[in-house]
């Protein structure tokens, strides 16, 4: 079980810097510098395309290729690849753990599915020429490994506290279980919002704060700003998109950053008015007050690369910190050890011991 639960974290600490680095490489328009996968104009490594390479830089100096861009891809597929065995590994020992109450084969195994599923998306993502519906999904994917990964750790470890306190406080408790649920879906959504805003390029469609143009009702085009199907930049029927849609992406990312901000806030608030949830109380204000502060940062200094990284980073904790709440408040009472159990002795040995006595 010792095994099983470093996999379970290193796997989880892996994601984490797959989905960060994931990010920084969107963010410094790396994401098709390689543009065909899952290797390099064909080869293992940017260092094995590197003619090709610098042929498409010349031809194309300010294009989306060239060989730093190149090696930050690929590195971000390397460790994708890597998360992926890892993964698979997991599931294996899980299996073979099956009876463990810790183990959850279960979950292991959809995170084979999902981890599937998240590499086609990456192959789609390159191959698709970065569709914001399809980045955004791959983050999505990349947070929902993630999410996956610290509900395993979380019951690997049997580190859950005794929940005496909110065993016993009925509807009260329930209210806070399904306050806490609420808020993660909320959090899922303004992520959603978030990778949209992204993906489209729509970060600094507003560059004051709090209001947006100077108003807190912004001309802003809804009706094609939020239409999936379509190429990056473009609309639904092959126009440029207008600076009115891309103000309606960010804007609406400010207006779930309210409503996510405040039930995360309401519930870090009732979490530490408890004994028990005092800790993934003080965690959740943590995380949600880091990242406020990070998104109000990357308006007022213009999408310094470091800061656009880390408020993605900041997501991923906050999805971490949502899943640990979660699981404290379902799991009341902690999981039982499993002792390793003495062999019974062999019937001939059992009767020569009884002789004996």
């Amino acid at each position: 079980m010792r095994l099983y639960r470093r996999l379970a974290l290193g796997a989880l600490l892996l994601t984490f810097v797959v989905v960060v680095f994931g990010a920084y490489v969107r963010l410094a328009d790396a994401g098709l510098g390689c543009p065909d996968w899952p290797g390099c104009y064909g080869k293992l490594t940017p260092a094995h395309a590197a003619d090709v390479i610098r042929d498409v830089h010349a031809a194309e100096p300010d294009g989306p290729v060239s060989l730093p861009k190149a090696w930050k891809e690929m590195i971000h597929r390397y460790l994708a690849a890597s998360l992926g065995l890892l993964i698979i590994a997991l599931a294996v020992l899980g299996w073979r753990l099956r009876d463990n109450p810790r183990a959850a084969p279960a979950v292991a195994l959809a995170l084979v599915g999902v981890v599937i599923f998240q590499g086609l998306l990456g192959k789609w993502t390159v191959t698709l020429l970065l569709k914001p519906a399809i980045v955004t999904a791959h983050l999505l994917g990349g947070l929902t490994t993630l999410a996956l990964l610290a509900w395993l750790a979380l019951r690997a470890s049997g580190a859950v506290q005794p929940m005496t306190s909110l065993s016993h406080a009925g509807r009260s408790t329930r209210r806070l279980q399904l306050g806490a649920r609420l808020a993660f879906v909320l959090l899922i959504a303004q992520i959603a919002l978030g990778g949209w805003t992204s993906t489209n390029y729509a970060a600094l469609a507003c560059t004051d704060f709090p209001t947006c143009h100077g108003s807190f009702a912004p001309d802003a085009d809804y009706a094609n700003a939020f239409h999936v199907v379509r190429e990056l930049g473009m609309t639904a029927d092959g126009e440029l998109l207008s600076n009115a849609a891309l103000t309606a992406i960010h804007w609406s990312h400010r207006i779930g950053a309210l409503v996510a901000g405040g039930a995360l806030l309401l519930l870090g608030g009732a979490l530490c008015r408890r004994r028990a949830t005092l800790d993934v109380g003080v965690a959740l204000l943590a995380a949600l007050a880091l990242q406020v502060g990070l998104g109000v940062a990357n308006v007022l200094l213009s999408l310094p690369l470091p800061l656009a990284a880390a408020h993605n980073a900041g997501a991923a904790l906050l999805v971490f910190v949502m899943v640990w709440v979660n699981f404290r408040l379902g799991a009341p009472r902690a999981l039982p050890s499993v002792a390793p159990q003495r062999r019974a002795a062999p019937p001939l040995t059992m009767a020569i011991e009884e002789g004996r006595s």
